[in-house]
């Protein structure tokens, strides 16, 4: 008679999380930072359509790295617990550090209970009314969570790109300036291997990034994206062109739209099992 595999509780855990955090290296970076004007994402995604920031509510946002699938059903789940919050009790009562705490305990049970755990990495941001108020959470694939000060860099190449952030970063840096910041960082962990084994150096332009921000000026929905000429404009260190004629059809700072919060509709996005 044969005995049972026997694996001790310590051995499992290493396990996955050795396996969580490959899987979040795989995924390309994303920048969440604090501005004089609010709060900036800087993403490395090359897609249109499969977002690795979004709007959770009125002035909280939410970026992720690993697996699509996973951080996008995490992402509905946010967005349904502050809309129910909000409706149930007032709008003011839904905070950032609410919606990270569910992450957190969400993510604790999985990886304690389910043989495989989540290969995500979650930042939820909340804008307040000065720099200093603004709040940014990391939530990782075990459910911890913790506060983090000025800026979170998340994904492959992350010690590399922490580091020539925390160099070049100041609280009052205005939008153009916290991009070149983002992006001068975003390349510096671009220049070495990368989590999936390539040491190719990949383009980061306006076709590979994905940038949006909680806009502290705005009343209610502080959330919006940048795109088009008005990202070009900022990339490339200018002031943002006057917008006549044609050019102002071109730019594309999106709003966002009047109804509920972005992506509430289950089949945006389309569906992807892992980020490149």
């Amino acid at each position: 008679m044969t005995l049972p595999f026997y694996a001790s509780p310590e051995q499992l855990m290493r396990d996955k999380s050795e396996y969580a955090r490959k899987g979040i290296a795989r995924g390309r970076s994303v920048v969440v930072l604090s501005y004089a004007g609010g709060v900036l994402f800087v993403a490395e995604n090359p897609s249109t359509t499969l977002h690795k920031v979004s709007e959770i509510y009125d002035r909280i946002g939410f970026a992720a790295v690993g697996r699509y699938s996973e951080f996008e059903n995490l992402r509905q789940a946010g967005i349904r617990f502050a809309d129910i919050r909000g409706y149930g009790y007032d709008r003011r009562d839904v905070t950032g550090r609410q919606i990270a705490n569910t992450y957190a305990q969400v993510l604790g049970q999985i990886f304690t209970e389910q043989p495989k755990p989540y290969e995500v990495e979650l930042c939820v941001a909340e804008v307040g009314g000065e720099a200093a108020e603004d709040q940014l959470y990391r939530v990782t694939y075990d459910g911890s969570v913790g506060d983090e000060p000025g800026f979170v860099v998340m994904g492959g190449q992350a010690e590399a790109i922490a580091s020539a952030l925390k160099a070049d970063y100041r609280a009052e840096l205005d939008l153009a300036e916290g991009i070149q910041v983002a992006l001068r960082a975003l390349r510096a962990g671009n220049t070495g291997n990368s989590g999936n084994g390539s040491s190719e150096k990949r383009e980061l332009g306006v076709k590979q990034l994905e940038v949006a921000v909680l806009d502290r000026a705005r009343p209610r929905r502080a959330f919006r994206r940048i795109r088009g000429a008005a990202l070009e404009a900022l990339l490339s260190g200018g002031a943002k062109p006057a917008r006549t004629g044609k050019s102002a059809k071109s730019e594309k700072t999106e709003e966002p739209p009047a109804g509920p919060a972005e992506g509430e509709k289950s089949g945006e996005g389309g569906s992807s099992d892992s980020e490149s």
